[in-house]
């Protein structure tokens, strides 16, 4: 076997990678996020933004902003390499996202939700979340154009919103990628 294939790679490696994977990717990304409050979440939140290539994240609700100390803790500094807006009701972050030429897939376990690998991800694409507690509201359900859910086997309803969001981000980039 050979070792030299197995050691991690040197930042200048990553970097070389990271370039290769931008290359192959044309598809916009956004995300909505509604009425996340802990700040731990919305640092994660803001991490995989960046990592998977976020162009633009709407808050909505009463969503923590990206400026909040302990944000910038968990972000790392990623908060520099998104661009944001504030909270404003969630109607106004749809309408802006959609005048911003994206489609809303929500994020969440409703009755017509498609499996996540099933969803509508290709093109421009805004995902959406929802709080901790109660998940996207019934108006972001309302104004979705499409409502995907990620399929789960375990004894556990659901997901912690900033790993969901990390894992709907991915499964968006794989999807582009393999096509």
């Amino acid at each position: 076997m050979n070792t030299d294939a197995r050691r991690q790679l040197r930042p200048t490696d990553v970097k070389r990678l990271n370039r290769t994977w931008r290359r192959r990717t044309e598809d916009r990304l956004a995300l909505l996020v509604e009425s996340v409050t802990q700040p731990f979440n919305i640092g994660s939140i803001t991490r995989s933004a960046a990592a998977f290539g976020v162009d633009h994240v709407w808050l909505a609700g009463n969503a923590t902003p990206l400026t909040h100390s302990n944000v910038r803790k968990t972000a790392l500094g990623t908060e520099r390499l998104i661009t944001w807006e504030p909270a404003v009701p969630v109607a106004d972050a749809v309408r802006a996202a959609r005048e911003d030429g994206y489609r809303i897939v929500a994020i969440e376990l409703t009755g017509d939700a498609a499996p996540l690998h099933e969803a509508p991800l290709d093109g421009d694409v805004c995902l959406a979340v929802g709080g901790e507690d109660h998940g996207c509201s019934p108006t972001l359900l309302a104004a979705a154009d499409a409502v995907a859910y990620i399929p789960q086997i375990g004894r556990v309803g659901s997901l912690n919103v900033a790993v969901a969001t990390a894992i709907a981000l991915a499964e968006a980039r794989r999807r582009e990628w393999a096509r």
